[in-house]
């Protein structure tokens, strides 16, 4: 289950942010029964959890909330329902990286959502060859729900 709480001032189509996750769940052999909780917040809410969390001063892009340890399935044994966690994103700070990128702030969030979903299911990027892993996985993911997408 993919739970959107759009708590901006942003207006952002979270349709396409459910049809993502499901995508991606779905790729990444995860039940689709998961739960999954995706915040949008203003700056302000998310330097709050920033600064809680990270340690980090100002707002950053997304934050991610693993539950269960859930991590990818297989096809033969995909991963059983469970609370995956939250992924906050911040529209106010993927406008602004969205703009840098040359790219629409949708874009930006599928790209952040992404990353988001990734960190929940136990990838990380701190080591070169984690990094490595999870932006090719990242990159994969985008590019395949962009043709899923470009079929509908």
């Amino acid at each position: 289950m993919i739970e959107i709480n759009n708590e901006s001032a942003v207006s952002v189509d979270e349709t396409v942010l459910q049809r993502l996750t499901e995508y991606n769940l779905a790729q990444l052999h995860v039940s689709p029964d998961a739960e999954v909780a995706i915040v949008l917040v203003d700056e302000g809410a998310m330097e709050s959890l920033h600064v809680q969390w990270m340690d980090e001063p100002g707002p950053t892009d997304v934050l991610s909330f693993p539950m269960d340890e859930l991590r990818p399935g297989s096809e033969d044994h995909p991963t059983p329902p469970g609370l995956l966690g939250d992924i906050v994103l911040c529209p106010q700070v993927a406008e602004s990286q969205a703009q840098t990128a040359g790219h629409a702030l949708m874009d930006e969030l599928i790209l952040l959502t992404t990353h988001g979903l990734l960190h929940l299911l136990g990838f990380d990027h701190a080591e070169p060859d984690e990094e490595r892993e999870m932006f090719g996985l990242q990159k994969e993911l985008i590019r395949g729900f962009a043709a899923s997408e470009r079929r509908r």
